[in-house]
């Protein structure tokens, strides 16, 4: 945390209609693998986010987590935006984390369980 002197900046406002382009929703990770040849990713998750949406491919830093921590766990992930090239793989969707003190990933997680393919709102 930085003094109370120090000057923040917000990143640009965006609008309420903006935000609600972007599709977030509940997956459970099925399956994860170690990503070889990545430059940052570690893991190559598959997601299932749900009958509507089906099973999809996420990379992602997670070096802070195990095996155990990584079944069956609720994520949320942005669904809508285009696939992206990750090193050897295809990242179909965003899977959301915020950085812990160390800068490592921490997985965005319903406190609750609740039905895959869930929208955020």
């Amino acid at each position: 945390m930085g003094s109370a002197s120090e000057t923040y900046v917000v990143s640009r406002e965006v609008s309420l209609s903006d935000f609600e382009k972007v599709d977030i929703r509940v997956g459970k990770v099925v399956t994860y693998k170690p990503l070889k040849g990545g430059k940052y990713s570690t893991h190559v998750l598959t997601i299932d986010l749900g009958e509507e949406i089906g099973l999809k491919k996420s990379c992602a830093r997670l070096i802070n987590y195990s095996d155990q921590q990584l079944n069956d766990r609720l994520v949320l992930c942005v669904v809508n935006f285009p696939p992206r090239q990750i090193g050897p793989a295809v990242s179909e969707v965003l899977t959301l984390g915020v950085p812990d003190t160390n800068g490592n990933c921490v997985l965005i997680t319903p406190d609750k369980s609740v039905p895959l393919g869930g929208k955020l709102y």
